[in-house]
């Protein structure tokens, strides 16, 4: 079924306004094939997920897709890992909770990030030290220019820091369909990132299981980033930037408590530190503002468009710019 003029604002967790000329939601690869079968030549196409993760300008023409497939499904092999394949319409923590309730290590650090399975590899999502990347296996796709099934091995993804071929290189040629993951059942959980080090430091690592660490996030997250369902948002606005390291000397020289992480390119400054030290956390631009909390989440306290969120993203920019002289990237997708 394919709607016309459908509304947008609830397709977007940022809810800023916005119309689709043709909107469907296919459940199945059949259905999104017969979707795709109805686009007329050079008729634009986009495809949203939960619409965590975009900025919508404007109503978009053509067709747009928001893929609903489903199933969860586990093949063990021997007693310590699985290969789990997911619909790209499963919502990713409805994932993450089964994955951790059978035992299964993984996923537990990637904990209520909001989205679906289908575009965790579109930007390869992270948190607190682990990317999708680290257990993908691979990617199942639908080819847009033929309706050809495609399958991509994690190793040819091109996954990047938040990046991929899907984002980046061939974007729009293919819509994810499925992923399929490895996970184990023994071994070390991830406790060394960010706040996880410090709610662990007097742990015994071989003490901690999945749901423990799943439960520290959740907590984590809970205590500084808002439900987008209270206060529209889209997450981490802006990328944690790569500096050489002799540009984070210079800065640390400036600023001792700045904060970093070691990078195969250089050194990772945490974005969120840069916009608080240059003033924007808690502060409002008309309609929009970097949140209270953290400064990092760009939030609508209502009736924001996109022309209020560019203006703000703009001067955070700006500013950070001209106080640290690093560059801020955006890292949710703008539509059309």
């Amino acid at each position: 079924m394919i709607e016309r003029d459908a509304d947008l604002s609830g397709a977007n967790t940022l809810a800023l306004p916005a119309r689709a000329e043709r909107l469907a939601r296919p459940d199945s690869e059949a259905a999104l094939a017969g979707a795709l079968a109805t686009r007329g030549a050079g008729e634009p196409l986009f495809v949203l997920g939960q619409g965590s993760n975009i900025v919508l300008d404007g109503d978009l023409p053509g067709l747009t897709l928001i893929p609903s497939l489903g199933g969860i499904d586990y093949r063990e092999q021997g007693d310590d890992t699985a290969r789990v394949t997911v619909g790209a319409g499963v919502v990713w923590d409805t994932l993450v909770a089964d994955t951790v309730a059978r035992g299964w290590r993984g996923l537990e650090n990637l904990s209520l990030i909001p989205g679906t399975a289908g575009a965790a590899p579109f930007q390869n999502i992270g948190a607190y030290g682990v990317e999708l990347a680290d257990v993908l296996e691979s990617v199942d796709t639908l080819a847009v220019a033929d309706g050809r099934s495609v399958r991509f091995a994690a190793a040819d993804c091109e996954f990047d820091y938040r990046d991929s071929l899907f984002k980046s290189r061939r974007r729009g040629e293919f819509i994810i369909t499925g992923i399929t993951l490895t996970l184990r059942r023994h071994g070390p959980c991830r406790v060394d990132y960010g706040g996880l080090a410090a709610r662990f430091a007097d742990a015994d690592p071989a003490s901690l299981d999945p749901a423990m660490v799943r439960q520290a996030v959740i907590e984590q997250r809970q205590s500084k980033l808002p439900d987008p369902a209270v206060l529209p948002n889209a997450g981490s606005f802006f990328k944690n930037p790569v500096v050489s390291v002799a540009h984070h000397h210079r800065l640390k020289a400036d600023w001792p408590e700045l904060v970093a992480f070691p990078h195969r390119d250089g050194m990772k400054l945490a974005a969120g530190w840069l916009i608080e030290r240059a003033g924007w956390k808690g502060r409002r631009l008309g309609p929009v503002g970097m949140h209270r909390d953290q400064a990092l989440v760009l939030v609508n306290h209502g009736g924001a468009r996109a022309a209020d969120v560019r203006a703000l993203a703009a001067a955070v920019r700006a500013d950070v710019r001209k106080r640290f002289a690093v560059d801020l990237e955006q890292e949710p997708v703008v539509l059309p």
